[in-house]
């Protein structure tokens, strides 16, 4: 398998292109096969909403189905139809539901709702009451309070011995709130809400577990875990090392390289003054293309915060965001690299192997999750084969 720090065979568009993403799938099957493991006896999902965090539902579908992924969460059924054909076989969920007028899609993709309220319930009885049998999924909250049926709701649909024959649900969902924290004692309120549920649904399989939830133990896993971020290389828990290998490397080319005088302000506003002759490297990458404002060095009001700015990796070396990040255009102090280290053309890695996602997330108050999804359209991708 071919490590990700080292890009082979580049096609010349790739080579070309102003902002690149690097995509290893062998990583990614190497991640879920992981996450497989952690699982324990619990069959292994994966979850491949938004373009598969950012990384191509096409090929990341593909790369997780050959290692063994039968079962797959989208958000929207326009996502399930898309990976259906790359998933010939397996179970896809959507986890936002069913809306009038899209029961067709569902039917004619084979794609199972995953039903949030009484207004989705009657909405897909009625139709499989015309179409017939055909499967669903429960979502329950234990707590979020975002999506899913009460507790009482869930319970009431469990003892209505009236329901049709026609209403199939093949799996009973929830979703931590807090698995990123181990500590947090909602966790354990919400596995024993669960576990009450799971119960009333006697025969029907249950899922709690997402990325983080995984790491709890095999207490939350009951019989079907859903992986997302982990897949994809991010942190699934605060404060602990992340044991997933990296799967996206996202660089942007180097625009010009230019001297500045100590005294001089970079970027709007001119919120950093130069304190030394310096170096500064303009990088073809801004917020248009999620390099988010607030992983700006100066001039956001994160920094007031003491938490510094983002840095990119160039020549061996990590280099400090200069100024505020603009729309297209975001510049590098490159001073501390040998004169000729970095010239116009060169890449400098934005988040990857060498700069983890995670910790250029927080250098802009979020999290990596946001940074993968919200990679722009100008993003060449290039895949890395999984062998």
């Amino acid at each position: 398998m071919t490590a990700l720090t080292e890009i082979p065979e580049l096609p010349e568009d790739f080579l070309n292109a102003p902002l690149r993403l690097t995509v290893d799938l062998g990583a990614l099957a190497d991640n879920w096969r992981d996450m497989a493991r952690r699982s324990g006896s619990a069959r292994t999902a994966a979850v491949v909403k938004a373009d598969a965090y950012g990384m191509g539902i096409e090929d990341a579908g593909i790369t997780l189905y050959e290692a063994g992924a039968r079962d797959f969460f989208v958000a929207v059924p326009s996502e399930g139809a898309t990976l259906r054909a790359y998933a010939p076989d397996a179970r896809i969920f959507v986890l936002s539901g069913l809306w009038p007028g899209a029961e067709q899609t569902f039917f004619d993709n084979d794609l199972v709702p995953v039903i949030a309220s009484e207004e989705q319930l009657a909405l897909w009885m009625a139709a499989v009451s015309e179409r017939g049998d055909h499967p669903c999924a429960l979502h329950v909250d234990t707590g979020f309070n975002r999506l899913g049926l009460s507790m009482k709701e869930a319970f009431e649909l469990a003892g209505d011995v009236s329901r049709p024959a026609s209403f199939s649900p093949v799996l009973v969902l929830s979703h931590l709130a807090c698995a990123d924290d181990p500590s947090s004692p909602m966790n354990r309120r919400q596995l024993e809400s669960f576990r009450e549920v799971s119960a009333a649904f006697e025969g029907i399989e249950s899922s709690l577990s997402a990325s983080a939830g995984i790491f709890l133990g095999s207490d939350y896993h009951f019989d079907l875990t859903r992986p997302g971020i982990a897949l994809y290389g991010g942190e699934a828990v605060n404060s602990v090392e992340n044991p997933m290998r990296p799967v996206a490397r996202a660089e942007a080319r180097i625009l010009q390289v230019r001297e500045a005088a100590a005294g001089e302000t970079v970027s709007y506003g001119g919120t950093l003054t130069l304190a030394r002759d310096s170096r500064l490297a303009i990088a073809s990458v801004g917020y248009a293309d999620g390099y988010l404002r607030s992983l700006s060095g100066t001039g956001v009001p994160l920094r007031d915060t003491g938490i510094p700015g983002a840095f990119g990796f160039i020549a061996g070396k990590r280099v400090p965001v200069a100024g505020r990040v603009t729309m297209d255009l975001t510049i590098f102090d490159v001073t501390d690299l040998p004169d000729g280290a970095v010239r116009a053309g060169d890449y400098i890695e934005l988040f990857g192997p060498n700069m983890p996602v995670d910790e250029v997330a927080r250098a802009g108050g979020t999290i990596g999750y946001e940074m993968l999804v919200g990679l722009g359209l100008r993003y060449e991708r290039h895949y890395l084969d999984a062998e």
